[in-house]
């Protein structure tokens, strides 16, 4: 018998789990440790926060789920990572033992490297539920006395899609009050250009986001790094190509929602050769630490170098699908060495993103995400909108049942080369 510990229940965390109780011989014992009771999904937060949905509306209670699929849950948050000693210790003063251990811990977000960013400074944030249902409080009191609108993401982001999103999301939310005639909107970004989004661009990303912001009224600032956040004043320093002060900025605002960096949780931090020094685990192609050969690791908490030097930082996202193909991989490659074989499974890493702004939105392909590509597609249209709100349904549907796969993915993972590890291995 062997015990796989899953730290973390995100988007990357609770696929894992379902998909590491298929694969595990009904023997082990598969284990989630989270420091939330509920599931939340996150891609529907920039809705939450303009109050198109309710923070309850996109969460799910952990533990009736893991109880049915006979998954082992324990409530509480991780203090520590042992990996010499394979334990992790608890905020409780207990610890857990384990044979594996998958990290799926998410980010932790670096509002601090910004004076004034974030919740607990002047602007809001739409990376986490309860985040969101804050802002979608202080959207109710700024649509009844509206002014300028600062949306972007700061320097060392690598989540650039949410930025976008909110920004034509609240623009569509102010024209459907008519009341998007008393606001100027301003879109900051450390990407080099627009719709650079950490990947590069992605097809024709950059002109037909560049469309959408002309066609909206938006003003942009790309390459910009921001110095720091006052109360209704942001401090902007535009660079050039070459990385010199090409502008200072002076931003004021009434409302802002500025994406952050990412770092690693601090449990992880400072841990020799199982995290960079930014705190994300290392992990081979295998989703497997070069030095701890039983921890593997999913999601936007692994190492990915950022795909090229850029003026302003900026980092390579992990998106829907490629996560997806890292839990598809980790789970195989754990049952190979429960039987005793090496781990020879590796992600794709293709991505697959749907953009909602509201009323349209922008769909992109990358095969695989990082370039050089053998496939890239992008397109637009109101379709983009009602497919992000049947992805959710889908998803927080999955979820609540407790499946990694059913019959009607099949044929989008196909196309996605994520197929062809789906294969279940004999118990």
């Amino acid at each position: 018998m062997a015990k796989i510990v899953i730290v973390g229940a995100g988007i990357g965390g609770i696929p894992m789990a379902f998909e590491m109780k298929e694969s595990a011989r009904k023997q082990d014992e598969v284990v989630v440790i989270a420091d939330t009771p509920t599931f939340h999904f996150v891609p529907s937060n920039p809705w939450v926060a303009v109050n198109w949905r309710k923070p309850s509306d996109i969460k799910v209670e952990l533990a009736p789920v893991f109880k049915k699929k006979k998954i082992t849950f324990i409530q509480q948050k991780v203090t520590r990572f042992l990996p010499e000693n394979n334990r992790v210790e608890l905020a409780n003063g207990e610890h857990v033992d384990y044979d594996y251990l998958i990290i799926a811990t998410g980010p932790k977000l670096a509002f601090d490297e910004v004076p004034g960013l974030g919740p607990n400074g002047y602007t809001q944030s739409v990376c986490h539920v309860d985040h969101a249902g804050e802002s979608g409080v202080f959207w109710s009191k700024f649509v009844e006395d509206p002014g300028p609108i600062v949306i972007g993401a700061v320097q060392g982001a690598s989540c650039f899609g949410p930025a976008y999103e909110y920004l034509f999301i609240a623009e569509s939310a102010l024209r459907k009050r008519k009341i998007r005639d008393k606001v100027k909107m301003t879109y900051v970004t450390a990407e080099p250009y627009i719709g650079h989004l950490g990947l590069g661009g992605v097809g024709d990303t950059k002109g037909m986001l560049e469309s959408e912001l002309r066609n909206k009224h938006i003003n942009w600032i790309c390459n910009a790094k921001v110095d720091k956040i006052e109360d209704g004043m942001m401090y902007v320093t535009e660079v050039d190509d070459n990385g010199q002060e090409k502008k200072k900025h002076e931003l004021p605002f009434k409302h802002s929602m500025m994406l952050p960096a990412f770092k690693g949780v601090d449990a992880l931090l400072g841990i020799e050769k199982l995290v960079n020094p930014r705190g994300f685990v290392i992990v081979d192609e295998h989703q497997r630490n070069p030095t701890y050969k039983n921890v593997y690791s999913v999601g936007v908490c692994i190492a990915i170098p950022p795909l090229e030097q850029t003026p302003v930082p900026t980092g390579t996202p992990k998106t829907g699908y490629m996560i997806e193909s890292m839990v598809t991989a980790t789970a195989h490659n754990i049952r190979a060495q429960l039987d005793g074989k090496e781990p020879d499974h590796k992600g794709t890493w293709n991505a697959l993103c749907l953009a909602d702004f509201g009323d349209s939105g922008v769909a992109f392909l990358a095969m695989p995400q990082i370039p050089p590509r053998n496939v890239q597609w992008a397109s637009r249209g109101r379709w983009v909108h009602w497919a992000k709100i049947a992805y959710e349904k889908y998803f927080m549907r999955k979820v609540r049942k407790g499946v990694s796969e059913p019959i009607y993915e099949r044929l989008p993972l196909k196309a996605m080369g994520i197929l062809r590890l789906k294969k279940k291995p004999p118990q």
